[in-house]
């Protein structure tokens, strides 16, 4: 057991020394902040797809019903759970919880029910059970897996952080790593990986495996901004409260309920140590760019995200082996 956490607490603190860079070399001006749109359209339109590609076009995990069906179910589910959650808790109002006016909840609602589904699950997987290849059908399950959390994200949360669901709200939900999966999905399921050529299959293979480094350390640059910009003036003792709540739900209810729920359902042994990664994850960092554009409130989201996320690096190596005994799972090799 104590092997199996220092495996999980390195896998964390690889992760956490990758976002480290990105908040120095934005400190340092080696990454200028005009640079990031153009690195984040490249790591989702190009790296990302072809790191999901190389993962998914060959993986034998992935022919079984199961792997394909309840994984977004899973995925829509937690989010589902910890909007659910989160709302609970937001409607007790100020004295309670420290959140003034209906932005401050519909914000806090979002960023405590969306967890960081992606950028900081996948190297964990990756790192825990196999690598970023075809040879892992853990990271296969968990891209189909986030195909519900994406949904639910584009649907739900729009509808919770804006207060109505927007009428382009599929045009997110459709996008290139999402049409990567479909692709991949069809010349797994029709054994076409043989006919692709084999430096192709490289240059895929290569520019997948640059897609995690990269997002994150343009999520420490993006750290590194919202601490440089501070907070929004609000009382103190408001915002201990709203990190409190959103410590103690998105790092201990909502990870107890995702378990629970997935102990209930017929899953695969590589759903299981999925959920048992997802669910120890802190909120996501993109929740701060959401509360800007839909006129939510920033400073609400930057407490969350950054709260949970430096809480996380405690709870993470606890969550995980407590996760994968939970549902019996095989542990982190």
């Amino acid at each position: 057991m104590f092997d199996q956490w220092l495996t999980i607490a390195g896998a964390a603190g690889a992760v956490l020394a990758v976002v480290c860079a990105g908040i120095l070399a934005r400190r340092l001006g080696v990454l200028a902040e005009a640079a990031d749109e153009s690195l984040l359209k490249l790591v989702i339109n190009v790296l990302m797809p072809c790191l999901v590609f190389s993962v998914v076009h060959d993986n034998p995990t992935l022919k079984t019903p199961g792997n394909l069906i309840w994984p977004p179910i899973v995925g829509f589910g937690s989010i589902v759970l910890g909007f659910a959650a989160a709302m609970a808790v937001a409607r007790l109002g100020k004295t309670v919880t420290g959140l003034g006016n209906v932005e401050q909840r519909r914000t806090f609602v979002f960023s405590v029910g969306i967890h960081n589904y992606g950028y900081l699950a996948i190297p964990l997987v990756s790192l825990l059970f196999g690598g970023a290849g075809s040879d892992n059908p853990t990271l296969g399950v968990l891209f189909i897996h986030n195909v519900g959390v994406e949904m639910a994200f584009w649907t739900l949360g729009v509808m919770v952080i804006s207060g109505r669901l927007g009428r382009d709200w599929w045009r997110h939900a459709v996008n290139p790593p999402s049409i990567a999966i479909v692709a991949a999905l069809a010349v797994n399921y029709l054994n076409l990986a043989a006919y692709i050529p084999g430096g192709l299959a490289t240059a895929i293979d290569w520019l997948g495996q640059a897609a995690i480094p990269l997002a994150l350390v343009l999520i420490g640059a993006t750290i590194a901004d919202h601490v440089r910009e501070g907070g929004n003036g609000r009382n103190t003792v408001d915002g201990v409260k709203v990190i409190l709540w959103s410590c103690g739900l998105r790092l201990g209810l909502i990870p107890l309920a995702m378990l629970a729920m997935t102990m209930l359902l017929p899953a695969s042994d590589e759903l299981k140590r999925v959920v048992a990664v997802e669910a120890a994850m802190p909120s996501a960092v993109f929740s701060i760019l959401m509360a800007r554009h839909y006129a939510g409130d920033a400073g609400t989201a930057l407490r969350v995200v950054l709260a949970t996320s430096l809480v996380s690096l405690v709870t993470i190596p606890l969550w995980i082996p407590a996760g994968l005994a939970l549902l019996k799972a095989t542990g982190a090799g």
